[in-house]
This record gives structure tokens, sequence and C-alpha cells, in this order.
């Protein structure tokens, strides 16, 4: 059995920090690295195995967005990586997941719960691509896709992990049998 850590937003929330805005917990990768570091290492001494890095809502484009460089704005993707590596060398045997939210989740207007963001699979490739390979750079154990609510997205990440060749899990974000996007999760499974 592995246990995975629990919400990243959820424990800085209760540490005090305001995770609301368009960078949600990858804000403090920049204003406050050692505070995530925190909280990995509280969820590594509560029993967990795996500590999932804070780049859910994290990509270049985002931070360059919000005002960084592209340089640094690209440290602090890899960043999220070497924060959690760090913590997990304290505790041997513990795993770190690279994490890879949706592109809505970029978009920050809540469309990552409900796909369809009417842009092509290129536009998505290109988005997916050069963020999974940095993260990559640092090293992960593995990947971990999260909440992606629909099939299309869900195939541009498909063929883009084929090539990282890193263990992955996969999660959908889903309203019963369905996906975010209304498409039969069966299908999406598939």
């Amino acid at each position: 059995m592995t246990i995975l850590d629990g919400g990243l937003s959820n424990a800085l929330e209760a540490r005090g920090h305001d995770v609301s805005g368009a960078l949600w917990t990858a804000r403090l990768l920049d204003e406050s690295p050692a505070e995530i570091a925190a909280v990995h290492r509280a969820y590594f001494a509560a029993g967990a195995d795996v500590a999932t890095t804070a780049s859910y809502q994290a990509s270049v484009p985002g931070f360059v967005e919000a005002g960084m460089s592209q340089t640094y704005a690209t440290e602090l993707l890899r960043r999220s990586v070497r924060v959690a590596r760090e913590v997990a060398e304290e505790a041997p045997g513990r795993l770190v997941a690279a994490s890879v939210g949706p592109y809505g989740a970029y978009l920050a207007d809540g469309s990552e719960y409900r796909g369809r963001y009417g842009v092509s699979a290129s536009v998505l490739r290109d988005f997916h691509a050069p963020r999974l390979a940095l993260l990559e750079t640092e090293d992960p154990d593995l990947i971990a896709v999260e909440t992606i609510p629909d099939i299309e997205e869900a195939e541009v990440l498909v063929d883009l992990l084929d090539d990282i060749g890193l263990p992955v899990w996969f999660s959908y974000s889903c309203a019963g049998t369905r996906t975010r996007a209304d498409q039969p999760l069966a299908d999406a499974l598939a």
C-alpha cells in the first residue's frame, strides 16, 4: 500500500496563506518555498509515502503572465520538484510526484472543471510538453496527472507521457460516470 499526501492548498491555507488567484499554490514557490517544504514534511510525518509537488497550477506562461521573467518562471517550475525532493531525502524511501494539472488550471477561470477549452490538440500539446520536460529534468519519481476534465486533453497527455518514460498516475475530474466534459468515463479510461 502507498499512502499519498493530502491537499497542498488546504494545508497551506491552514498555515495562514491565501492561495486564491491565478497561480494558486504555485505563488508560494516564489514567495515562500519553505512553507511548501513544511507541508511536505508534515505529510511525511503523518505517514505519507509520496509528496505531490506544487506544480498543479504552475506553468511558465502562467508565471510570465504574473510578471516574472521567462528564466525565473522556468526556475520556479523546476523548484517545485526540488523542494519536494529535498524534503523526501530527509525521509528515506519517500517519493516525489510531479503534479500536472489540466490546461484549464492555467486559465484560472474554472474551466478545469468543465474542459472543452475551445483550443486545438496542438495548443494543448504546446502547453503541456515544455512543462512536462521541465519537471522531468528535476528527476521526480513519477508524474501525477491530476483532474483532467476531458478525453481530448487526456489523449494529448498520454502521447507526451509515453516519451517521458516515468511512472504516471492519471486522474479524471468526473461527475458520476462521465467526465466533467460530459464524456462517458468508460471511454476516457479506455
